[in-house]
């Protein structure tokens, strides 16, 4: 009985070792890093359940095996979900692995990117792929229209738009920028030095010079006749229609390099590239998208989850898993690799990602993202004074944001009352 209780002892907090690592992937990430998990499983001798996750269904299915107690070990996390898992309580704090780690070097990640995973100064999770925007553009378009080089400020960028238009006539543009996307807004906004929420967080800063300074660019564009006012289901097309002549610019994240390539027609071949966007003074700052790997509190086997993200964050994994899916690495040296070092199309999104910044962390901000793209299309379709949409639309996200502000409220009178009461009880 001694005996046994001695092994019972010892035991106690090691990780369970017949149980599976329960890994959640979504959307076609899941379907290709489920080739990568065999080679994982032959080195480590960990086995892994992987399940496949639509991005449809994956919020409500992580709240629902948060309220269960049932979430798996490892998880994929779209970027802008880990500020709401994260006031959860639910994630693993991370900074102490990655300081041990042999394969995770925080230097050699894109710092925007690093610091999406960076919430209220811990570390919670690790970019696994990458996503931001950049400009398409066709170069014959451009020097037809007497446009020598890629512009690389908001002004060459009006000019070249301007020479575009003039030479394409009616019925053509300079640039695309459907009406039902925010990603073309929010990209101008990073661009300024104005945050876009204010006192902590807790109320909108859309009046800010700064954010006025990017819809001003942004609509302009459409006053000047340099975009339709089109949503993206008003095109047949966007590939096609690019091809065609249709407009000259188009903002679009790295997945459309393999569409571009696979339906341009052979005499375009060499005519069309990507180019970094350009900012209010310079080459400017972009969205910090993309998703991370997490480990969750509540699994008996973080020590063994971890293994799986160190593998899954190698430079020669992360490439592979470049070469499959397109997907773009999070690490400088993983882009060293010949098949991204020498691809003309991708080198764009290289330097785009040196620049990027990420969204406010808030949990409330996809909710709020969504009000702005609903303000400024209220500006560019319906005409709405400017300076009336952007205070209509600071006064929707303080209402968003108010239990966010009550909390805080909260939290702070909290710390006072704490802070009053060993005041009192010191001799």
């Amino acid at each position: 009985m001694t005996a046994l209780g001695l092994l019972a002892l010892a035991g106690c907090g090691r990780e369970p070792a017949s149980e599976p690592l329960r890994f959640w992937a979504m959307g076609r990430e899941a379907e290709v890093v489920a080739e990568l998990i065999p080679e994982f499983e032959r080195e480590s001798g960990i086995e892994v359940d992987i399940q496949q996750i639509p991005w449809t269904a994956a919020h409500e299915k992580l709240l629902t095996a948060f309220a269960a107690d049932a979430l798996p070990d490892v998880c994929q996390l779209g970027n802008t979900w880990i500020p709401e898992l994260a006031a959860l309580d639910t994630l693993e704090p991370l900074q102490g692995r990655v300081d041990a780690s042999t394969v995770i070097e925080q230097d050699d990640y894109f710092p925007g990117i690093w610091d999406t995973a960076v919430i209220d100064g811990q570390l919670v999770g690790v970019p696994w792929y990458v996503d931001t925007r950049l400009l398409y553009y066709r170069k014959d378009l451009l020097r037809q229209a007497g446009v020598e080089r890629a512009p690389r400020t908001w002004a060459e960028w009006e000019q070249a738009m301007a020479a575009i238009k003039r030479q394409a006539g009616p019925g053509r543009y300079a640039i695309l920028m459907p009406l039902n996307e925010f990603e073309q807004q929010l990209s101008f906004a990073l661009q300024q030095d104005d945050p876009l929420l204010r006192d902590h967080d807790g109320r909108g800063n859309f009046r800010s010079p700064g954010f006025r300074r990017a819809v001003g660019f942004y609509a302009n564009m459409f006053e000047q006749g340099w975009a339709p006012k089109m949503s993206e289901t008003q095109i047949s097309n966007v590939w096609d229609e690019f091809f065609n002549g249709f407009y000259a610019f188009y903002l679009s994240g790295p997945w459309n390099i393999r569409e571009f390539r696979r339906r341009q027609p052979p005499a375009l071949e060499g005519q069309w590239g990507t180019m970094p966007l350009p900012g209010p003074d310079g080459p400017g700052a972009g969205i910090a998208g993309g998703t991370s790997l997490v480990l969750f509190r509540s699994s008996p086997r973080k020590d063994r989850a971890w293994k799986l993200v160190e593998f899954l964050s190698r430079p020669d994994i992360q490439q592979r898993f470049h070469a499959m899916i397109g997907d773009l690495p999070p690490r400088r040296s993983a882009w060293e690799h010949p098949s991204l070092a020498g691809d003309e199309l991708a080198r764009a999104f290289r330097d785009q990602l040196e620049r990027v910044k990420p969204a406010p962390k808030v949990l409330e901000w996809e909710r709020i993202v969504q009000e702005m793209r609903i303000a400024t299309e209220r500006v560019v379709r319906g005409g709405q004074p400017q300076d009336q949409a952007l205070a209509e639309l600071d006064a929707r996200v303080d209402a968003i944001l108010a239990k966010r502000r009550w909390m805080q409220a909260r939290d702070a009178d909290a710390a006072a009352a704490k802070e009053a009461d060993t005041a009192g009880a010191a001799p």
